[in-house]
């Protein structure tokens, strides 16, 4: 006989202790994830930099760092927390900024995939992505040097180091060469 468990809920979540660690809420379900390592969070810095510079130099929208929740699904409840997310001015709901999960997808999310993290993991964080109606979902993959580019009923695109990231009609304008991105870090010239 197996024992049911109880699902939490997004406002649950919100309250819940994080003791250090990072967790999206898959399904109902809180999903542990490994502090990241210096690699992971220098290219998040990186690109969210060049991002929010440009998206705030050209009053787009709001760009949000990691720890910030999105509301993608109710019953059960499921909030990712990307790496890197924007959200297009147009869509950004009135008033004061609240302290819940925003109950709406970003228009971008971006994940840097760390070296815990298996293939499926990565493939579920982009497919509910795409379905809660992410316009585009970029993931960055430093051993490979690499940012794939997923759009729902579009074929992926992978950039190389002799490519440029384009924001397309979700951060329109935005160009961001690869190379930069994976470059040796100041200090390890």
């Amino acid at each position: 006989m197996s024992v049911a468990t109880k699902l939490m809920t997004a406002e649950e979540f919100l309250m819940m202790p994080h003791n250090g660690f990072r967790y999206d809420l898959v399904n109902g379900e809180p999903l542990k994830m490994s502090p990241a390592g210096g690699e992971h969070g220098l290219r998040i810095g990186r690109l969210s930099g060049a991002l929010a510079h440009y998206v705030y130099e050209n009053d787009l929208g709001e760009v949000f760092g990691a720890e910030t929740g999105f509301k993608l699904f109710s019953n059960p409840d499921t909030v990712r927390a990307p790496d890197i997310a924007f959200v297009s001015k147009e869509r950004i709901p009135e008033g004061d900024f609240s302290e819940k999960f925003w109950e709406l997808a970003p228009d971008l999310a971006v994940e840097v995939v760390s070296p815990s993290e298996s293939y499926d993991e990565v493939s579920e964080k982009i497919d509910d992505y795409l379905e809660a109606g992410v316009k585009a979902v970029w993931i960055v993959r430093s051993r490979k040097k690499t940012v794939s580019v997923y759009r729902a009923g579009q074929p992926t695109k992978t950039l190389t180091v002799n490519d440029k990231l384009d924001g397309e009609d979700v951060v329109t304008g935005f160009m961001y060469p690869i190379v930069k991105l994976f470059a040796r870090s100041r200090s390890n010239k």
